[in-house]
């Protein structure tokens, strides 16, 4: 019987209660960190609740994660939609690779957040900035991953196809490179997921009125650390849902990928 499931489960739960445990020491009991630079965790509930049930800058807790949730998803959801098919062109058709890689080398060492003005000249200062800046930073490891995979697809795989009597170079992607690739690809989304929640914040700078990391901006000049860990505490909660649901469905489409042992 397999128990690395729940003995997983039960070291994550002690980990983060040890965690909010030394938190709760800190700051409440020894009073050793000053509220004003770490708030104590009740602090924290105790806005959640505030912030879930009246309008904080103008929206509830849920309005700002709505408004942040559809800046995170538009971006992503683009990055998928361009990213992985050029990647993939890329990796298999080597004319694709020799037209596009120079460009890409070229613009993939800019960050993301160095395109704002460019992103607010082009697009205004409405959502479709913000979500441009998150389309970028999703992007480049969805291009790099299905690049990586294709190019890793084995040879022996290649010519036993062939042998089979798949002659076509679209067939030998659709039915061999692709399938192999997979689980690269997946790990590009995975890692394309976490680049879009990290610059969330910096994209809701521009010209916003709603959003976590709106809220967590107008935390910061009311001096209000908690509402910020609390805006920090949801994008990370919400990051790693979305992660965990990618590798749940990294499972059901490779099932033949299996988890390393510890």
């Amino acid at each position: 019987m397999n128990n690395k499931g729940p003995r997983r489960m039960i070291l994550a739960a002690v980990s983060v209660l040890a965690v909010i445990g030394a938190w709760f020491f800190l700051t409440s009991l020894g009073r050793l960190i000053s509220p004003a630079f770490l708030p104590p965790p009740q602090n924290i509930v105790t806005d959640f609740f505030r912030i879930l049930s009246s309008p904080y800058v103008g929206h509830t807790l849920v309005g700002h994660t709505l408004v942040s949730l559809q800046i995170v998803l538009g971006g992503f959801f683009s990055a998928l939609a361009i990213g992985i098919p050029l990647g993939i062109l890329m990796g298999w058709f080597k004319r694709i690779e020799a037209i596009v890689d120079p460009l890409f080398q070229l613009l993939r060492p800019i960050p993301p957040l160095a395109w704002i003005p460019l992103s607010l000249l082009w697009f205004g200062i409405g959502i479709q900035s913000k979500i441009f800046v998150i389309w970028l930073s999703a992007f480049v490891p969805c291009v790099i991953n299905s690049y990586t995979g294709i190019r890793l697809t084995e040879p022996l795989l290649v010519k036993a196809a062939l042998g089979l009597g798949v002659k076509k170079q679209r067939d030998l992607l659709r039915e061999v490179a692709i399938p192999s690739a997979l689980p690269i690809i997946l790990g590009g989304v995975r890692i394309g997921l976490g680049s879009a929640w990290m610059t969330l914040v910096a994209a809701e700078l521009l010209a916003s009125d709603a959003g976590l990391g709106y809220m967590m901006q107008m935390a910061r000049r009311a001096l209000e650390p908690s509402v910020i860990i609390l805006g920090m505490l949801v994008i990370g909660i919400l990051g790693a849902l979305m992660a965990r649901g990618l590798r749940v469905l990294e499972k059901r489409v490779c099932p033949w990928v299996k988890e390393e042992e510890h």
